[in-house]
């Protein structure tokens, strides 16, 4: 799969490239990433951050931090969401939505504790988040 993915955000004022692989694919059940999304989850896929670049209109990022843990960053010109830095995981999460060629394979719902869609995918269901991400890492059942 690896390759180059471009996106942009609603606009098409802000362009930007992912480059590999992302590091995980999944689902974010949290009520944080469905009220910034407006949809009931969200459709994230992580990278790392040298694998994200801006390509055109950086000068209209804007970024929201509700918490430390996310900076959200959207174009000023159009509001259109393009991704979320989370610095104390050292990841990029770039909306799937934003990524149109980008073949999304999800392999976890994170946050299923929130849910208001309940998806019986038969992918992992965490509570919150991985251990290592600072969660439980407990599962919940579909």
């Amino acid at each position: 799969m690896a390759g180059s993915y471009k996106g942009a955000c609603f606009c098409g004022a802000v362009a930007i490239e992912a480059s590999g692989e992302p590091e995980a694919m999944g689902y974010c059940h949290c009520r944080s990433c469905r009220s910034w999304s407006g949809g009931p989850v969200n459709a994230f896929s992580l990278w790392a951050p040298e694998a994200v670049k801006v390509t055109q209109g950086e000068e209209h990022i804007a970024t929201f931090a509700k918490t430390e843990m996310s900076h959200r960053q959207y174009c000023r010109l159009c509001g259109g969401h393009l991704l979320t830095r989370h610095p104390p995981l050292g990841m990029v999460d770039v909306f799937s939505a934003t990524l149109p060629d980008l073949p999304f394979h999800p392999a976890v719902h994170v946050n299923y504790a929130e849910t208001v869609l309940p998806m019986k995918d038969g992918l992992p269901k965490l509570k919150d988040f991985p251990k290592e991400f600072g969660g439980s890492g407990e599962m919940v059942a579909e």
